[in-house]
Order: structure tokens, then sequence, then C-alpha cells
């Protein structure tokens, strides 16, 4: 029997988001509405798109400094000062409280004509970033997504072997049942009465165990939906396992997952910044321009009143000649960091590779022991249907009964358990694939 497991678009529900913040009756959720919360209330999602907003406002030609700065300068100073001045003429001033005005008042503008081609490599630079902050965001919200999932289904897993537990207790209370009814004819004794009501009450106590592995399954679900922990949800889910996954799409994809474009895009902005670096050896030229008006005024003294006014125009050339050796150092830094970010590229390969080939391994593995396990959990549930009838026509022993309640459980643990590890196998394969919501 072949399982496809069809992604479901997210649809967040109002309603229910309502319902599990304010701790209303307990909910039921779907794995593509516990999806859609949990991207909406992540943490770590919200700061990435904060910093992806900021690195789309740094992209931008005047913060890589191409644009031109106007500066406006207005300065007054009033003064009461002692004057004593001679002139080549003889006249001698000599008097007290002079009253003297300084007045400026400007307009520069100032444009970046040349300086080694840092400009465009800057520019250049806020572009790559803005990338850098997207992926980082996409690999950021795929964790989240596989995340959830991961707990998702473990919580139905959990839910699973409980399925199983109930089944089996079930079939505990009827032996328990048809057990007192032939003691109290005295057919049986006491100690197949005490026998069977001992295994019903360890089967109770295995079911209230699992009860609180589910109930902490929860919470972790809860947690990574950033929930309270109060709050009431239920999941009715079947792990159903997507057969059909090729290899060959997962390594083409592999070359997609964000962490490894990101790193790509690492790589290409160190480049950048040793071209910034190595632009410092150069010189920068400016043009300037603006607009100025000086006034110097005074009571008394040579000069009564001094007026300045008019645009003007000039060039200015800056020329590193020597600087200690810092730019060479600088440059050579530079290179070494986008040797790091080529190995650090590498290693993130590495791991990615290692990680699908061993997700793989579980995804191929399990799905074959899937099938055969299917046909087992089949006859151990007909084989205990079978010998509960024939104890209740007392053709079986209690021992019988006990041993196919036991291959029972077995088979449906070992089921669930595959079936779960491939589910996990193939959200890995398809997280790493960038594949997940897809």
């Amino acid at each position: 029997m072949r399982n496809f497991f069809k992604y479901i678009t997210l649809n967040f529900s109002l309603i229910l988001l309502i319902g599990l913040n304010y701790g209303f009756a307990q909910q039921s959720i779907t794995l593509s509405e516990a999806i859609d919360v949990s991207l909406k209330n992540n943490l770590d999602i919200q700061i990435y798109k904060n910093n992806e907003k900021i690195s789309n406002i740094n992209n931008n030609i005047g913060i890589a400094g191409g644009l031109p700065t106007v500066i406006g300068v207005a300065n007054t100073n009033q003064q009461v000062i002692g004057l004593n001045q001679e002139l080549s003429s003889g006249t001698t001033t000599n008097r007290t409280g002079v009253l003297s005005n300084n007045s400026n008042l400007g307009l520069t503008a100032s444009m970046l004509l040349y300086n080694g081609g840092r400009v465009l490599a800057t520019k250049k630079r806020l572009e790559e970033l803005q990338h850098l902050s997207q992926e980082q965001l996409n690999a950021t919200i795929q964790n989240s997504i596989a995340d959830v999932m991961f707990k998702y289904y473990s919580v139905v897993q959990q839910q699973n072997f409980q399925l199983t537990l109930k089944q089996s207790i079930e079939v505990s209370k009827q032996r328990l049942a048809l057990i007192e009814a032939r003691r109290n004819v005295g057919l049986l004794g006491d100690s197949e009465y005490l026998q069977a009501q001992l295994d019903l009450n360890n089967q109770t106590q295995a079911l209230q165990a699992q009860n609180i592995i589910i109930e902490q399954s929860k919470d972790d679900l809860l947690r990574t939906m950033v929930l309270s922990p109060n709050t009431e949800i239920a999941i009715k889910d079947t792990i159903l396992v997507d057969t059909e996954i090729p290899w060959e799409k997962i390594e083409v994809n592999l070359k997609k997952n964000p962490a490894i474009v990101a790193a790509d895009i690492q790589i290409n902005i160190n480049k950048i910044l040793e071209r910034e670096t190595n632009a410092r050896r150069y010189p920068t030229i400016t043009v300037n321009t603006g607009y100025n008006y000086v006034m110097n005024q005074s009571s008394a003294g040579f000069t009564l009143l001094n007026q300045n006014y008019g645009p003007f125009l000039g060039l200015g050339v800056t020329m590193p000649i020597y600087t200690g050796t810092v730019n060479i150092r600088q440059v050579q830094i530079a290179k070494v960091n986008t040797q790091n970010a080529r190995l650090q590229r590498e290693i993130i390969d590495q791991n990615f590779q290692n990680t699908a080939a061993k997700a793989w391994e579980a995804y191929t593995s399990n799905l074959k022991l899937i099938e055969a396990e299917r046909q087992n959990y089949l006859l151990a549930q007909k084989l205990l249907k079978l010998i509960t009838q024939k104890f209740q026509l007392g053709n079986a022993t209690n021992v019988d009964i006990i041993i196919a309640q036991q291959s029972f459980e077995n088979s449906g643990y070992r089921l669930n358990n595959l079936s779960y590890n491939a589910k996990v196998a193939e959200i890995t394969l398809k997280q790493i694939g960038n594949l997940l919501g897809k």
C-alpha cells in the first residue's frame, strides 16, 4: 500500500488561535495550523525579519557614499570688548564697552568623484547583505517548520502507542471477566484471577505513564509554537510517509538550501570587502561648491564693517602616501577572511551531505521494514482475536492469550516506531533539500 504525504497550504485560523491563547475548551489542531501559529509567534523569525528590513534600508547608494552631501552653516557672535588700537597715521583709539559682531552664513555641497571604486564595491556589498538576510530568514523559517513537524508527529507517535495499549487493555478486561466468571462457578482458582487482575493493573499503569508522555510531547509542541504550556490542544492525525522522494532531487536541491546559499553569499561579501579595502590605497577626489557670507562689524576701531560673500568652487585630492602598512595588512586580512568563508561553506556542505546520506539510508530502510512489519501487525491482530475467541470457548490457556497480547503490543510498537523514524527521515531530507512547504 502506497502512502502519499501531501503538504497542506498554511491557512491560519483566527478562531483557533484565540482559543489556544485564552485556554478555552480543548481544540483540535492540524499540522498546517501548528506551522502557521509557530511562524507567526516565532521570535527568531521576527528578529530575522527586522534584520532583513535593516538590510533593505541600508541597500542605498547614499549609504555607500555615492551621493553628494550638502551642509548649511550659520554662526553669529555678539561681543562687548575693550579696544586699544594705534594706527600708522598716529590715530589712537582706547575704549571699553565696544560692541562687536561676527556673522557667518554658508552652504557647502561636496561630491565624491573617485575613491578607487570603493563606492561601487560598497553598494554591491550592501546588495549582497540584503540577499544574505533574506536567505538567513528563509533558513530560520525552514528550521522552524521542521521543528514543528518533528514535535507534531512525536505527539502522534505517542498517541499511537496509547491506542495500542488501550486495545490490549480491552482484551485484558475481557480475559479478567471470563476468568472471574469461571472462578465463581468453581472452574478456575484464585491464582488465575489474581494474575489476570495484576496484568490489567500493570497495563493500566503503563497507560497512565503513556498519558504523561503524551502531555510532555504536547508541551514540547506548544513551546515550539510559542504558546502557553497550559494551552489545551488535541491532535487527530496519522503518520503518512511520502514514499516518492527521489535522491536525485535531493542532490540537486541541496545547493538551493538557504544555509548553503547564505554561505555562498558570504564568500561574495568577503571578496567585495577585499576590493573595498584595497581601494583605500588609491587617491580620493572630491569637488566642493557652495556660497559663503561673512560679516564683521564693530562700533569702534579701524574696521567698522567688513562683508565678504559669493560662491566658491574647489577640488580636493587626498592621496595616502604612507599609512604604516595598515592598508596592506588590511587587504591581507580581507583575503584570509575570504578563505575562511570558503572553508565554512565547505564545512556546511559536508555536514549537509552526511546528514542527507544518513537520512536517506534511514528513509529507505524504514520504508522497506514498514511493509514487512505492517503484515506482522495484521497477523498479530488476527492471532490475538483468534486466541481471545478460543479462550472464551475454553480452548486456550491464560498463557496463550498473554503471549498473543505481547506479540500484538510489540508489533504495534515496532510499526509505530518505523513509521515515525521514516517520517523524521523524510522531513530531514525535505529540509535539507529546501522542499518543506513545497
